[in-house]
């Protein structure tokens, strides 16, 4: 077991990543089967492949590197992850009304992060958006999106991670992230621009 002082490192997923990626997620695919292929495949499709289809097609992107990502580790072990990638490969988000925007190809989107529970609320998803922001500038991003969920009353001061998949708006804040003026019926999208170096 890894002890909770272990130092946290952060990079970006590599094709020879698969069994840190079936380490992480376990049977349950992170959660629900889902396999970080809920906003690669509408709605529909995701539930009909959910499980092992997942799991086999997002096998396919990481080892032909077409999956993009980062990865946390403590002591060796993978402790956390978040998607991050241009905006056109996650196909759920055009079918969104909630989430349209003025986006182009040189915009990028954080769409999930997994944190393995005995790592949570010490700063894991923090350190993930931190470097997947650098992924995102190295590979030419101009513009990324996220789409925090915000925390409901009734849950209290902790919200499950089950419902906090897309991340809270206090991570994005810190990391420099504005939220766009809300409009009603649609959900919180925060935004980063990057100046090319």
């Amino acid at each position: 077991m890894t002890p909770r002082s272990a130092r946290i490192t952060v990079r970006a997923l590599r094709k020879s990543d698969w069994p840190v990626i079936e380490r992480l997620f376990d049977e349950r695919g992170a959660c629900g089967g889902c396999w970080c292929m809920a906003w690669r495949r509408p709605g529909s499709e995701w539930e009909e492949h959910r499980g092992a289809s997942n799991k086999r097609a997002f096998k396919r992107l990481v080892t032909s590197a077409r999956a993009q990502g980062v990865l946390a580790f403590a002591c060796g072990e993978p402790v956390g992850w978040c998607s991050i990638g241009p905006r056109a490969d996650f196909k759920s988000l055009a079918t969104k009304r909630s989430l349209r925007t003025d986006w182009d190809q040189d915009t990028w989107s954080v769409t999930c992060f997994f944190v393995l529970r005995d790592w949570r609320g010490r700063g894991v998803a923090g350190k993930l958006l931190g470097e997947a922001v650098n992924l995102a500038r190295r590979c030419g991003a101009r513009r990324i999106e996220g789409y925090p969920v915000v925390p409901n009353k009734s849950f209290g001061k902790h919200m499950p991670g089950a419902f906090a998949w897309t991340g809270l708006p206090q991570i994005f804040e810190r990391k420099r992230f504005r939220s766009l003026a809300r409009v009603p019926g649609k959900r919180p999208i925060y935004v980063r621009r990057l100046a090319q170096r």
